[in-house]
């Protein structure tokens, strides 16, 4: 069933709300390539992870660093396999959520994604399956910009051509969809599919 909100962008995050939270199985993967127990690498994933979706840091700088914040060294090729291991578990879709922007899409909506996201992620997600129904991709790292800095919703809504009363965001993380809201723009956050498409049906509703 198409669903339309009128006069509306629906800019999306992407890591946990379109796609899949990587498995345990992807997570114990990467633990085993970095040589390092699992509770160690989750201590030290995130620690530079705002540099890297903010294009201060490139992927091998990235890995290098958190290998000797592991007491570890890691060549070229090691960081090829945990870059490899990463970055493929990142793109297991939420196919609920898909089918959901499907039938936005269908309804005329409009649909934007922005995601913190290194500079690998760029083409990757403009290239998927599902950017098909995006009018455009915006990618922290080539913003120079992460969320919630409310600066990379301003330039979002730019590139968009719309302002906070035309946008709605959706996120998995309430610090950024919090830092939204300020700037007047309608959020919803994200715990799940159903949530989402209560939300997304009362909006077409309301523009009816």
């Amino acid at each position: 069933m198409a669903i339309s909100i009128p006069d509306r962008v629906v800019v999306l995050d992407y890591g946990e709300v379109i796609s899949r939270s990587p498995s345990p199985a992807a997570r114990t993967a990467l633990a085993e390539a970095a040589g390092v127990p699992l509770a160690e690498l989750e201590a030290a994933y995130d620690v530079d992870r705002l540099a890297l979706d903010g294009g201060e840091l490139g992927v091998v700088d990235y890995w290098r660093a958190m290998g000797e914040r592991l007491g570890r060294t890691y060549s070229l090729s090691e960081v090829q396999r945990l870059w490899t291991i990463d970055f493929t578990s990142w793109f297991e879709p939420e196919p609920a959520v898909v089918d959901l922007l499907v039938e936005l899409h269908e309804g005329g909506t409009r649909l934007a994604l922005l995601s913190n996201a290194g500079l690998d992620f760029g083409d990757p997600l403009r290239r998927t399956p599902f950017a098909t129904l995006m009018e455009q991709v915006f990618v922290s790292a080539e913003m120079g910009l992460v969320k919630p800095d409310p600066e990379i919703y301003r330039r979002t809504m730019e590139g968009l051509g719309v302002g906070p009363e035309q946008t709605v965001f959706v996120d998995n993380k309430a610090v950024n969809t919090d830092a939204a809201a300020a700037l007047g723009i309608t959020v919803h956050h994200f715990t799940g599919v159903a949530g989402l498409r209560a939300f997304c049906e009362s909006l077409g509703a309301a523009g009816r």
